[in-house]
């Protein structure tokens, strides 16, 4: 029997009587981060990353959760588990797994990519590697971050001067705060929706020092907004809530903006391609960088990856889970804040098994 098993309440290790990410409420979860399509509310336990834990207990309040350092060995029931870094948001993790003599990684989302928010991507090596494939496709492939967000503060910059605020949409969970690590804070004023405001307060909770922000349901009725970045989620697009600032620019922030068609339906002015998951090459580094001899494809564009890794000698099939990945999808352009769906996942099989053909 393998050691992780796809059952109906999600990737379960029996041996050590826990679930990975779970979509139903279990006795004993281990996070990989505070997305919630990976972190849902009903479970008894919760394992999450000593990083992620303030963001952790924002999301899901009440909850009881334990923290473990990065790197820490916990022992669940015989099985050793610890959390390494995964880049994806800050607190991400991947799960290591061991137990008689075999190694599994779960990874959760991740990303290789530089970013001030949170630890780097740590290649763990294994035997069976679990990976998502978000972006798995070879079109996407990021450029640098420090040019992207040069690109940022120029727009911001050319709209101040015909006085027109700046609406920048980012999922409230990393996007945001990573962009307002990256810019040029002193370009002028940073205001923020409700949804990323708490974010951003967890986040300082946790020792990351964010830009000052002010929430926008703070400031008086008639505010001058001409010379303001203002960040938003995604489901604050075409809502009344973008009257108030009058003449404005929008913007929306994620991997799909690569694809033109994609930047046309969100009917944006500008489209930024930040993404905190891998591209293509990423994928396959991180995967490399493993040494497994086995690896399991879950939540993106599965069967291109697949593929391309059975084609180079390595043992690749789709794993199908309820995962998601980034918000809005290529397909659909559906918002994460209004469903968190959309990347092409596969269908969800309830009693289905990893090693399944």
């Amino acid at each position: 029997m393998p050691l992780i098993t796809l059952t109906p309440d999600g990737l379960y290790c029996e041996p050590g009587a826990f679930h990975i990410d779970p979509w139903r409420p279990v006795a004993r979860a281990v996070i990989t981060h505070a997305h919630s399509d990976h972190a849902s509310l009903g479970h008894e336990h919760y394992l999450v990353s000593q990083a992620g834990e303030h963001v952790a207990r924002q999301r899901l309040p009440g909850a009881s959760i334990q923290t473990a350092r990065y790197g820490e060995t916990l022992d669940m029931n015989g099985v050793r588990v610890s959390l390494h870094p995964a880049g994806h948001v800050l607190g991400s993790a991947q799960v290591r797994v061991e137990h008689a003599g075999e190694v599994w990684v779960v990874s959760g989302d991740y990303k290789v990519q530089h970013d001030p928010t949170c630890d780097a991507f740590e290649p763990v090596r294994c035997d069976t590697f679990v990976t998502e494939s978000t972006f798995g496709l070879p079109i996407y492939r990021w450029g640098e971050p420090r040019d992207l967000f040069a690109e940022v503060d120029a727009w911001w910059r050319a709209n101040q001067a015909v006085k027109r605020a700046s609406v920048v949409y980012a999922y409230a969970l990393g996007k945001a705060q990573r962009l307002l690590m990256s810019i040029d804070a002193t370009i002028g004023p940073i205001y923020t929706h409700g949804a990323v405001e708490s974010l951003n307060d967890a986040y300082r909770a946790s020792g990351l020092a964010l830009p000052p922000t002010q929430r926008v349901a703070e400031l008086p009725k008639g505010h001058d907004y001409s010379r303001a970045l203002i960040v938003a989620p995604p489901s604050a697009q075409s809502s009344p809530w973008l009257r108030r600032f009058g003449d404005y620019a929008d913007a929306f922030a994620s991997g799909w903006m690569q694809i033109r068609g994609v930047r046309r339906r969100r009917a944006v002015d500008r489209g930024f391609t930040l993404s905190d998951h891998a591209d293509w090459p990423g994928l396959l580094s991180a995967i490399s960088a493993t040494g497994a001899q086995h690896v399991y494809v879950t939540h993106g564009y599965t069967d291109p990856l697949v593929r391309w890794l059975r084609e180079h000698g390595v043992d690749a099939q789709t794993l199908s889970t309820k995962f998601t990945g980034e918000e809005g999808s290529a397909d659909t352009g559906t918002s994460a804040d209004e469903a968190e769906s959309g990347v092409r996942s596969q269908p969800y099989e309830p009693g289905s098994d990893p090693t399944a053909s």
